[in-house]
């Protein structure tokens, strides 16, 4: 039986021809958490069993390889991948029960995340006990801690989380217990991943649609017509903001307040009528008629008392349309005015690759995809970025199956190294096909019925009793977020131009296009950031 021990940022192909090299070694900050991989290969089947041992606590999971039909899509130029064609890749992160079944010359892996929460510096031991039948060994990783407390996040980060998906997964009523339960659970995961803002849906939200379609109803706020316009109860929305907060979710992002695309119409909503629930507006409903805006109108003074109450105003963000094309500039700026008038207290995000748009003062917090972030950098306070299934060609950050690792975790030094204030994501829990016209098992399909490069969709995947797995894709992100907190700490004692100079010594002239591919160079770097801080305590 062969064992390695290796990093999280290498995939373990179960058909790969060696193991990976060896690297048994985790530097952490106190208040960190880091990955280390257990890699079996027997010549026979097997049943092994492994016991985990370590002053620090430990989680486990089973690595297992899910299937992509898409893995990249065929015009990829300039773009590293480690498979191109369809076929298994690692990605689930299952739970471990203490046994693992292994197949003849086929590679397995376990993860292993040790937690340094209030860890002291010092060195520690790992521990993995191993049996295959009358064969026992014992392998070992070291941890180092230097004690220096990890600062909390200032990024803020939202991955488009949707309820609606988990409603129809579990086949639970939208706003019954249980799905309050299963909600409550995956936003929790989210924020133990570094998402601190909640897409808040005060409408179902108008995101991946077919025109003339729609996605369950997931709707926060209750609409009741009256002689004067509208009524709205907020009751629902004050709950997901409560649970959220209980979470550790400290910012709500708005659903979007006209289709996307180009704000052509409003998004659907109900409401309560003389007539029954129905359909108020829709695909149906142009978005600059009289009637949404005068609905939007009363809309604005509603929330905007309802969340200066709840004192959370300045925590929270508003959307006009997703992604508008340059020809649809004229539209858009009718809407973001509507948006500006009405909602003007909540800080008006986007996310668009058009500077005009922002030249032209239409969206003051613009987020730009991280390949056309370049017009925007030094000219934007509070600058975002983000990136979906369009940002691979060029080496851009991203986090497909197919890709090495390196290319989800170093978005995390280059969003310090852009003095990036928010990053954004369509795909927490997208469990639908392209434009949601039907619900897919992602178990089976992790390529929105081959519309979107598999890891584009989604970082969880939907667990017995409303519990979320994570993928290693969510794991290896996480770790680019504590990437960033690692260079903020340093930065309070290095000053941030000593920071940016241990970046270029190491990783070189990088932007989102250029950096270092392989491993080593990037625990070299990661080693260099704590040893910067070895030693020097700080609790401020």
């Amino acid at each position: 039986m062969k064992t390695v021990i290796c990093s999280s940022l290498q995939k373990v192909f179960s058909d790969a021809p060696v193991l990976p090299q060896e690297n048994a070694v985790l530097r952490l900050f106190s208040g960190e958490k880091g990955s280390l991989q257990l890699c079996f290969n027997t010549p026979v089947a097997s049943t092994v069993t492994v016991e985990v041992t370590s002053d620090l606590p430990c989680k486990i999971w089973e690595v297992r390889e899910m299937y992509s039909a898409l893995p990249i899509y065929p015009d990829a130029e300039n773009c590293t991948v480690l498979r191109g064609g369809p076929g298994y890749f690692p990605d689930l992160l299952a739970p471990f029960g203490g046994t693992l079944k292994t197949e003849a010359g086929k590679n397995t892996a376990l993860w292993i995340e040790a937690d340094a929460a209030g860890a002291k510096a010092g060195e520690y031991t790992l521990a993995f006990d191993i049996k295959r039948g009358a064969v026992a060994l014992r392998r070992e990783a070291k941890i180092y801690v230097n004690g220096v407390n990890l600062r909390p996040q200032k990024l803020v980060h939202t991955d488009w989380f949707h309820s609606d998906c988990l409603s129809v997964y579990y086949n639970v009523p939208v706003f019954g217990e249980e799905y309050w339960r299963i909600v409550e659970n995956y936003m929790r995961n989210a924020a133990d991943h570094g998402v601190n803002c909640i897409l808040t849906p005060l409408f179902t939200p108008a995101l991946d649609t077919e025109v003339g379609g729609e996605r369950p109803t997931v709707q926060l706020v209750r609409v009741r017509e009256t002689d004067d316009g509208w009524n709205f109860d907020f009751t629902l929305l004050e709950k997901w903001i409560a649970l959220a907060e209980r979470c550790g979710v400290g910012y709500f992002e708005f659903s979007h307040l006209f289709t996307q695309w180009g704000a052509l119409a409003a998004p659907k909503i109900v409401a309560d009528t003389p007539d029954g629930e129905k359909r108020i507006f829709g695909w149906e409903t142009d978005s600059l008629s009289p009637a949404y805006r005068a609905f939007l109108e009363q809309l604005g003074a509603a929330l905007t008392a309802f969340t200066d109450e709840k004192g959370i105003t300045d925590r929270c963000y508003v959307h006009c349309s997703d992604e508008p094309g340059g020809d649809q500039l004229e539209r858009y700026e009718k809407c973001a005015d509507l948006v500006h008038t009405f909602f003007g207290k909540y800080k008006h995000i986007d996310a668009l690759s058009d500077y005009e748009y922002y030249e032209n003062g239409l969206v003051p917090y613009p987020v730009p995809s991280e390949n056309s972030i370049a017009p925007f950098v030094g000219r934007v306070p509070e600058l975002w970025t983000y990136y979906c299934c369009g940002q691979f060609n060029n080496e851009v950050p991203n986090r497909f199956f197919s890709m090495p690792s390196v290319r989800n975790r170093i978005l995390g030094v280059l969003l310090y190294r852009y003095d990036i204030a928010g990053f954004l994501h369509w795909g927490y829990n997208f469990y639908f096909s392209q434009l949601s016209k039907r619900a897919v098992d992602p178990f089976a399909v992790t390529d929105a019925d081959a519309a979107f490069p598999s890891g584009d969709a989604f970082v969880v995947y939907p667990g017995e009793d409303g519990e979320p797995m994570p993928s290693l894709r969510q794991k290896v992100f996480f770790d680019g977020l504590q990437d960033l907190r690692a260079l903020q700490t340093a930065e309070e004692t290095l000053g941030r131009e000593a920071v940016l100079e241990l970046i270029k010594d190491t990783l070189g002239e990088i932007d989102f296009s250029h950096y270092p591919m392989d491993e080593d160079t990037f625990f070299r770097f990661r080693e260099r950031v704590w040893k910067s801080v070895e030693g020097k305590q700080s609790e401020r």
